[in-house]
């Protein structure tokens, strides 16, 4: 079975085309899976959501789309988040709000979009000079336990950086990267930045249960005009997104 692996799309349309082309000239994929945050982005909300529901991908819920869905439209409300609510209808919102926290895609594969038990928290990942990292393997195997010993592969987004981690004695976790926000800043405190360091569109695919083979796991960084989402990001008044959309870092 050969399953791609979306996440983090943000409103990317641009760069969501770009990767579904890529996967058809890949061969396609038997599914393909979406690991949320679908919309949240000074860029191309409704556009996007109007292409993902055409798609009808299996989702799970983003902390940014619970937020887009259900935050209150004030001065407290993430500027990306509040650009998308106010661009979507309510029914474009409402399914957001009930997309899953967690999905067994094929026995013993799990998706969600941060950890198995919460949609804001960092699985594989730690904040260091402030900067994500790679975390401790004792943190991440805490931080799986609400997974059953069934679980063999999980696939995660959220940090917007392409990881591969194999667990001893436990599953494999494939982060496969941003589709379309290649670098990020989070106020929260600790305050800390996640940047791919290039403006490609991320995505990636795993081939299961292939005779004579183990599981195999592939990321791919793909072109595209991320000079026109940068220009987007720009006339909605958001100069630092189109720094990260031109570069992949937040800053020079």
């Amino acid at each position: 079975m050969r399953i791609a692996v979306l996440a983090d799309i943000h409103g990317n349309v641009l760069a969501l085309d770009a990767v579904l082309d890529d996967l058809e000239r890949r061969g396609g994929a038997d599914l393909t899976v979406n690991l949320g945050d679908c919309v949240s982005g000074p860029l191309w909300p409704r556009e996007t959501m109007e292409k993902l529901e055409a798609l009808g991908l299996p989702t799970v819920r983003g902390n940014h789309d619970r937020r887009v869905a259900v935050d209150p439209a004030d001065d407290t409300m993430w500027p990306s988040d509040r650009y998308a609510q106010e661009r979507l209808t309510e029914a474009q919102r409402e399914p957001l709000l009930a997309l899953p926290l967690t999905l067994e895609i094929v026995p013993g594969v799990i998706a969600f979009h941060a950890r198995p038990d919460h949609d804001e928290k960092y699985l594989a990942d730690a904040i260091t000079d402030g900067q994500l990292v790679r975390a401790s393997l004792a943190a991440i195997r805490r931080r799986l336990k609400p997974l059953g010993p069934a679980c063999r592969i999980v696939l995660c987004g959220h940090s917007h950086r392409s990881e591969l981690v194999r667990i001893p004695g436990g599953p494999v976790i494939f982060n496969p990267g941003s589709v379309g926000c290649p670098a990020y800043d989070d106020s929260t405190p600790p305050a800390h930045v996640s940047e791919q360091g290039s403006p490609h569109a991320r995505y990636g695919i795993v081939e299961l249960d292939v005779p004579g083979r183990p599981d195999r796991f592939e990321a791919f960084a793909v072109d595209y005009d991320h000079e026109a989402a940068a220009r987007q990001a720009e006339q909605a008044g958001r100069p630092e997104w189109a720094h990260a959309l031109r570069t992949g870092f937040m800053s020079a």
